[in-house]
């Protein structure tokens, strides 16, 4: 059954959807520390939508955020354009299987059109059936690794201050052998 909703790209002015995307983020991707527990200031979020290298849409029924989208938008070094990278895209569960993904990606192909960008992007985990078959439907699949790495610390800066988590040391590794490989050499 489709659950009617508006799509919305969020401008300056909407601080409020936007921290309620963070919330569905936070829940749809089973992770509110992320999302929640060290809220940005309103100024840090209002200068993010009035960027022209932030997107925000959201899916609203009435004024509930349902689902949303957040990504950035890349300018690129090889030739005079830029790309659209959806960074995360989530539907609250009682909204999936609606049409409110596909209505969200929709709008950032519009928003895309309209403000010159030439071409959208975006990442499924392997195993996340749904978002691959969404985006197959929706576009070109290309088999890619993603590697996170962590920046440097700066100088001055404690590697406890980038909240790592801990690593235990040497001495507290116990090792037990499972085998033994055995090579002509």
């Amino acid at each position: 059954m489709s659950v009617p909703h508006d799509i919305q790209v969020l401008t300056a002015t909407d601080l409020k959807p936007l921290r309620a995307m963070l919330s569905l983020f936070g829940r749809a991707f089973e992770d509110p520390e992320t999302f929640e527990a060290q809220p940005p200031s309103d100024d840090y979020l209002r200068g993010l939508l009035q960027s022209e290298f932030f997107v925000a849409i959201a899916a609203l029924r009435g004024q509930q955020v349902i689902g949303g989208i957040t990504g950035y938008v890349l300018p690129k070094y090889e030739r005079a354009r830029r790309e659209l990278y959806i960074y995360d895209l989530a539907v609250a569960e009682a909204h999936r299987r609606a049409g409110v993904a596909t209505a969200l990606i929709g709008e950032a192909r519009r928003l895309a059109g309209q403000r010159g960008i030439d071409g959208i992007f975006v990442q499924a985990d392997l195993g996340d059936g749904p978002a691959i078959a969404l985006y197959g439907k929706l576009g070109r699949k290309a088999e890619v690794l993603h590697f996170d790495i962590e920046p440097e610390a700066a100088p001055g800066t404690s590697l406890l201050a980038l909240e790592r988590p801990a690593t235990p040391s040497a001495a507290s590794l116990a090792v037990t052998p499972i085998g033994t490989v055995r090579a002509a050499r």
